[in-house]
């Protein structure tokens, strides 16, 4: 986890006590004309929601019993063998359902439910499926990544058409649940849970890919997995393009202003009351990530931006099912112009917001109550409780009633550009800070 920038004794408590992660920093901004020392609320993460998948850590050779090709063989033989002789790879399936992994939720005594994801043996998939009448085989089947240490390959599996299997999965108190609800109900200190909802992440994009790329773009031909799901191949042997999974590029950007007293934030027609957050939009082909935040700021708001500073990137497959999985690359923006100038088509409002109004709105959203909130009800899901109700309006849990504004929460890129610029140091990664102009800010 990344230290905060600061070594006073009463911050370094503060440090040491942060179990959840939820901890108050101590900034001393000096101007020409004045002193102030303001506190304000920060979230540190060791990576971005999405990010840091423990099933992908490192990429295994084409000779290792666990890489993706010898994985698949393994599983075939394993699916074919109806004797069910034991393997030295042991074999777990994630089921998804309409982009819903499957979870189950624990809860111990007083503490708040932690949500796991549903896990299943291969012979358990094997057999669910069968009962609803459907023959598991390994084109069925992406690869998800290894544990080398427990011998332990992971895969995913999409059942969206087997209604049947509901009743199946609810018996033993697992459901589908969104992954934005999932994305809410995540216990940031939650080491396991995190790892989960990255790999849940990627799962979702694979397959949402594998739903979206069935056939050649190129002739028109069926296009079929290769490599155990990781890529797909035109079918056509005059053709046999290779066909990758997509990945849509995403700048999002934090406007600063000339002073580094004031940022640029934004509200679209879909945003719930009162919440604000940084401008984004699509790379456009022939353009660099700079030149596309540029032009991005420009349509939306009419301000000029000069210098661009990379903050961080963060994997989003929670947008659109027509785009898989976004890629988010944060940045620090600084305008050259303050006259704005918003496009209706693309913004419902644009507005230049205070320092002191935005640490205010830090300070007083209520991002663990909406995570405790969330949990709770995904607890009640699993239990069959509350079965069927859609939750992503967890995603909108974020603010407390006195807040006069607030901002996605900490599973969003936008939350950590947006706290990073109060601190001026980083809550993601190693040691990332937005630039300090000379004439406002003194050397932290």
């Amino acid at each position: 986890m990344l230290s905060l920038l600061f070594s006073s004794p009463t911050t370094a408590l503060l440090c040491s006590l942060s179990r959840r992660l939820s901890i108050k920093t101590t900034l001393t901004r000096t101007l020409p004309f004045f002193t102030a020392t303001t506190t304000t609320m920060s979230i540190n993460l060791q990576s971005h929601a999405f990010a840091g998948n423990p099933l992908r850590s490192k990429t295994l050779k084409p000779t290792d019993p666990l890489s993706p090709s010898l994985a698949l063989q393994t599983l075939k033989a394993q699916l074919l063998d109806n004797s069910h002789q034991l393997s030295s790879i042991n074999f777990k399936v994630l089921p998804f359902r309409k982009g819903k992994p499957l979870a189950s939720s624990s809860s111990d005594g007083d503490f708040v439910p932690n949500w796991r994801l549903g896990w299943i043996s291969l012979a358990d998939c094997k057999s669910l499926l069968a009962s609803s009448g459907v023959e598991l085989s390994g084109e069925n089947l992406v690869y998800l990544g290894s544990r080398s240490e427990e011998d332990v390959v992971y895969w995913a599996v999409d059942v969206s058409t087997e209604d049947n299997l509901i009743n199946g999965f609810g018996s033993k108190q697992f459901c589908f649940v969104e992954l934005r609800t999932l994305m809410v109900a995540t216990d940031w200190a939650d080491e396991l849970a995190m790892g989960d909802l990255a790999i849940a992440g990627h799962a979702r994009a694979l397959l949402e890919w594998h739903n979206l790329a069935r056939f050649c773009g190129h002739c028109g031909s069926k296009a079929v997995p290769m490599e155990a799901g990781r890529r797909k191949q035109c079918s056509n042997e005059l053709c046999r393009k290779r066909i990758y999974p997509r990945v849509d590029p995403v700048v999002i950007m934090l406007v600063i202003d000339k002073e580094n007293d004031c940022v640029l934030l934004s509200r679209q027609s879909r945003f719930v009351p009162r919440m604000w957050s940084c401008l984004a939009g699509f790379i456009e082909p022939g353009e660099s990530l700079e030149e596309a935040v540029r032009r991005e700021t420009w349509e939306e708001t009419g301000i000029e931006v000069g210098e661009v500073v990379y903050h961080s990137s963060q994997p989003w497959p929670v947008g659109p099912n027509s785009m898989p999985c976004q890629l988010m690359v944060g940045f620090f923006a600084y305008a050259k112009s303050l006259e704005i100038n918003v496009d209706k088509e693309e913004l419902e409002d644009a507005t230049w917001h205070s320092r002191e109004d935005v640490q205010k709105a830090l300070m007083v959203a209520e991002y663990e109550k909406a995570q405790r909130t969330a949990a709770a009800k995904v607890n009640q899901m699993c239990k069959g409780v509350e079965k069927g109700q859609n939750f992503s309006a967890d995603f909108n849990l974020e603010s407390g009633e006195l807040a006069p504004m607030f901002f996605p929460g900490p599973f969003a890129i936008a939350h950590h550009l947006i706290s990073s610029w109060v601190n001026q140091s980083s809550t993601i990664g190693a040691g990332v800070q937005s630039k300090q102009p000379s004439n406002s800010l003194s050397n932290l």
